[in-house]
């Protein structure tokens, strides 16, 4: 069965590549410049196995990432609180906002890119994918951008993952690249592989095709000088199989965008997933 070796091989990387660094947070990072690691999607589903990740977070920030919802209480309602540093009054007040208002982050720049936030009055690029998928898959233009330099510097942290590719090959099977331009890799590298992998295989589904690749491209990938005992730790551990996961969709409903838009947790089987026990460690802000 698979293993997942790719993530200990790009934390052995950065301890063996990278150098000190100041950072934004005031922690101090290990940080290396320019990676690049590959999944195949075919071969199971690339969650890490060396400590416990928790599924249904990845795929809550997901669906809401997709809903083009930037208020952090709708995310926490869920039961997912990953925001929540960033969204207090102390944060979102700095830009004129109410808490819990995170600004024209990653929903919004998918769903409604060089609007006038908070109106939704821009461009819809899942929306615009997924008909291109359908209509032309030989595009190469299947991009989504979070990066708009016009509103980077008017939320607290824009978008980290900031630009992802699509493929479709042979007009059956679909490849996802993404582009990271900042990677903490002990904590928020685990959460993007898979969500990233989620996201190929939704949209996979929705659009009929088979999954393939995800390939991860990373700019600053760093681990945090707290984090290093934490790293070590999970090194020492042994990858174990990969599970696979299914869409439930016995009725062949969820189609399109509406289809994509439609997508719970309900939907969603993670079958076989057995991991390491959890590592703490504190979130850098």
């Amino acid at each position: 069965m698979s293993r997942m070796k790719q993530y200990q091989d790009l934390l052995r990387s950065i301890l063996e590549n990278g150098r000190e660094h100041l950072d934004r947070t005031g922690v101090g990072t290990i940080s290396h410049f320019g990676y690049q690691t590959r999944f195949d999607l075919r071969e199971g589903f690339p969650i890490v196995t060396t400590k416990k990740i928790p599924f249904r977070w990845v795929a809550e920030e997901l669906f809401w990432f997709l809903s083009g919802d930037t208020n952090e209480s709708n995310l926490r309602a869920r039961g997912v609180d990953i925001w929540k540093e960033w969204a207090d009054v102390e944060h979102t007040g700095r830009f004129g906002r109410v808490e819990g208002d995170l600004g024209p982050i990653y929903g919004y720049l998918w769903r409604s890119f060089g609007g006038n936030y908070p109106a939704r009055d821009g461009v819809d690029q899942i929306a615009r994918l997924v008909e291109t998928i359908e209509k032309s898959p030989n595009s190469r233009r299947l991009i989504v951008t979070g990066w708009d330099p016009r509103v980077s510097d008017e939320v607290d942290l824009p978008p980290c993952h900031t630009l992802w590719q699509m493929k479709v090959e042979g007009e059956r099977v679909l490849h996802c690249q993404l582009y990271q331009r900042s990677a903490d890799a002990f904590l928020g590298v685990p959460f993007n592989i898979s969500s990233y992998a989620l996201l190929t295989h939704m949209i996979a589904h929705v659009c009929r095709l088979e999954v393939g690749e995800f390939i991860y491209t990373l700019g600053d990938y760093h681990i945090y000088k707290n984090h290093l005992a934490q790293v070590e730790e999970l090194l020492a551990r042994e990858p174990l199989p990969l599970p696979r996961i299914e869409i439930r969709d016995e009725e062949k409903r969820l189609r399109g965008m509406t289809g994509l838009l439609s997508m719970r947790y309900e939907n969603l089987n993670l079958i076989g997933y057995a991991s390491h026990g959890k590592i703490a460690a504190p979130v850098a802000v």
